[in-house]
């Protein structure tokens, strides 16, 4: 049998781009999808992957996608990376075009993905035993935390998609999997959630012991990937030790309590 064959949205940077990293290493076809083309051109020379620039808020940029890669061979996972966060206001004042935007690039473009390339997924399936639809959400979308009504609202919605999703595909071999991390420290999450103020984003992990990284996720969703063709693994929470929710996170260093504390 070929390769296997993965696609990766939000490629560009963060957990999408470790991912196409992790995938590759362990020997997998990757194609990585995102919009900015420069970023995406410096990873195809990195790590072999292929890339496809496309504005997953765009149906035309996704039937786009969907036909390239149906012109090149099955799909045997998807991985939709693709989101973010804006604002940390409360529900009374935070942005109507924030929630927006929240709402289109981690709900709506993950709906677009997943219908597009469900067909090619199905061909993947049919060769290999099994294909793979990996949803990254998030803790807020299991937890509510205050500030966080839009982010919550749209990781909550993405949370119900992947728990329809894999009621609906029952009886197929089609593993639905949700990946819902907690804090991770990438380079552009919380600068995007404050609008470009980098001493707020650099303020979200002051002092938290070991936040997880890019990498951390990535190496998760490529054992979820490669487990057991019968084994699925319907959802993956993964927090720092320093995180207990959301809201409940420690700063400073960890440290054993003494007995009678």
């Amino acid at each position: 049998m070929a390769n296997l064959r993965a696609v990766v949205t939000g490629a560009s940077s963060g957990i999408g781009r470790a991912t196409v990293v992790a995938l590759r290493a362990a020997g997998w076809d990757v194609v990585g999808v995102a919009r900015r083309e420069d970023r995406l051109r410096a990873l195809e020379a990195e790590t072999g992957a292929s890339v496809f620039v496309a504005d997953l808020t765009k149906q035309g940029d996704v039937d786009a996608l969907r036909d390239h890669l149906a012109a090149t061979g099955p799909v045997h996972a998807l991985v939709n990376n693709a989101g973010g966060a804006k604002g940390l206001d409360s529900v009374e004042a935070s942005s109507i075009d924030d929630w927006a935007w929240m709402l289109e690039v981690n709900v709506l473009a993950l709906k677009r993905v997943t219908s597009a390339l469900l067909p090619l997924l199905r061909r993947g399936a049919a060769v290999r035993g099994v294909a793979d639809i990996v949803n990254i959400t998030s803790i807020a979308g299991h937890v509510a935390y205050v500030g966080g009504g839009g982010y919550n609202a749209a990781k909550f919605a993405a949370h119900a998609l992947t728990e329809v999703l894999r009621l609906e595909l029952n009886g197929e071999p089609l593993r639905v999997i949700e990946v819902a991390p907690g804090m991770v420290k990438t380079d552009e999450f919380a600068l995007v959630r404050f609008g470009g103020d980098r001493a707020r984003a650099d303020a979200v992990y002051d002092d938290v012991p070991e936040p997880l990284t890019a990498e951390d996720i990535a190496g998760v969703v490529v054992d979820a990937v490669q487990k057991p063709r019968h084994v699925d693994l319907d959802l993956i929470v993964v927090k720092p030790v320093a995180q207990a929710a959301p809201h409940r996170l420690a700063r400073g260093p960890l440290a054993v309590r003494r007995e009678g504390d």
